[in-house]
């Protein structure tokens, strides 16, 4: 590998993907090495041997163990596969090479690998260029081969750009390693918004209200955030650009809170009392009333769009007790799709269409539960004798984000969509609430 001479005024982040072998798998349907709809998903052994490094030294030895874990965590944490314990391993990538050509197959084969991630880097006056592929070890074959060109401190970009790639190709749908989780964490003594990546890392701190924040949600871009909050003393709306530092309040008497975006447009859904009584209106993404959508006795609030944009699951109590509804936003009609329990709230309608997942009370505690769209098969995703609350989900439709207490104090977890794989994401000073995944 050679890297150009590339100018001082070199982008942050330069990807170059390129297709590096020919196979009579490039642009064919992906092959379905991973079932996304089979709740007993067998998790596939997948090898991750240290990426070869160039030159031989410290720093880029350093660099090699550093990414490889990443990859290794980056997998790890869709719950797609099982990693296999690098002790086993019978090939040394430093002293082979990572393509086809040069891989003895039988080698993973014999350890239990059905999957193998290869990798190589050339690391050169703090750039990078680095070759990543993917192969069926069974049959011999590439699934995915790329090459990215980038500063060293980007190797965790390029890394996760490669899983994305891996994920399309097992899955048929792109992974969510570029996207973010927004939270409410009290760590400062006020109820304040974070953005950390999907993984927990790279935390980083969105409001300084001083005062309480609460339900903060995406736009579809990721550029836009709103959220509730009592800066001026009442629940108030706040719709905000996080790159351009601007936005609006949406102040009307009464209370304005859990707002919702509309998928791919630029207008949301949230809970308005300026009525006299909490209803669902829909707004404009500065703020402007465009419609009202409830109109009822009981307290509507918590709206949670269809990804097609066309209905709203919300929580109402007009049959005496909080329930699910979902509302055809064209007819004005609802429905009540829970019946189970007297008390179920935080709905959150999954990127597929297909499921809605809620927090519902259940023996004095809060677990949480997913639910068909036309109120059949209700499932019951957590059962540890804690509240788990405030379920989202992540972009692909595989995982749940929540907050439990399972550990005394509030905490961001994560887990698949049928309740496997349940882990903290993160740890930090305070209680940690009410996550909202980004698309």
């Amino acid at each position: 590998m050679k890297i150009d001479n590339i100018k001082i005024k070199f982008i942050v982040f330069i990807v170059v993907v390129i297709q590096l072998l020919s196979s009579p798998l490039w642009g064919q349907r992906a092959v379905d090495y991973i079932d996304i709809s089979n709740p007993y998903l067998r998790k596939i052994p997948v090898a991750i041997p240290l990426f070869k490094y160039l030159p031989e030294n410290d720093e880029a030895k350093s660099l090699s163990a550093e990414i490889t874990v990443l990859m290794t965590d980056t997998l790890e944490f869709t719950g797609f596969f099982k990693i296999i314990d690098p002790k086993s391993f019978l090939v040394d990538l430093q002293q082979s090479g990572i393509s086809g050509n040069s891989l003895n197959f039988q080698s993973w084969t014999a350890i239990g690998a059905e999957l193998l991630v290869t990798g190589g880097f050339e690391l050169k006056d703090n750039l990078v260029v680095m070759e990543l592929r993917l192969y069926d070890t069974f049959n011999g074959r590439l699934l995915v081969g790329k090459k990215y060109k980038g500063w060293k401190s980007d190797s965790r970009r390029i890394i996760r750009k490669f899983c994305n790639e891996i994920i399309l190709r097992l899955t048929g749908t792109r992974g969510f390693f570029d996207s973010r989780i927004i939270f409410v964490s009290n760590g400062t003594g006020n109820k304040e918004l974070y953005i950390c990546d999907f993984d927990g890392f790279n935390i980083q701190r969105v409001t300084y209200h001083n005062t309480i924040s609460l339900s903060p949600a995406f736009s579809s871009d990721g550029k836009w955030i709103a959220y509730t909050s009592y800066k001026k003393k009442k629940p108030d709306l706040y719709i905000w650009n996080l790159k351009e530092r601007r936005g609006s309040v949406v102040d009307f008497n009464g209370i304005n809170v859990t707002p919702a975006w509309r998928p791919n447009r630029f207008s949301l859904a949230a809970a308005l009392s300026k009525s006299g009584n909490s209803e669902i209106y829909l707004l404009t993404g500065t703020g402007k009333i465009v419609k009202r959508l409830t109109f009822d006795w009981g307290i509507d609030i918590s709206p949670s769009w269809s990804p097609d944009g066309k209905q709203i699951a919300f929580v109402s109590n007009r049959c005496g007790s909080a329930q699910i509804y979902i509302l055809d936003v064209a007819t004005g009609k609802a429905k009540r799709i829970t019946f189970e329990g007297k008390y179920n709230s935080s709905p959150a309608w999954s990127p597929r269409g297909d499921k809605i997942a809620f927090s519902g009370r259940n023996n004095g505690r809060f677990d949480i539960f997913v639910i068909n769209t036309d109120g059949s098969n209700v499932s019951q995703l957590t059962r540890n004798n804690s509240n788990n609350e405030s379920p989202n989900w992540s972009p692909d439709g595989n995982l749940i984000v929540f907050s439990s207490n399972r550990s005394e104090k509030n905490r961001i977890y994560v887990m698949t969509a049928y309740g496997t794989d349940q882990r903290q994401l993160l740890s930090m000073p305070g209680e940690q609430s009410e996550p909202s995944w980004s698309q």
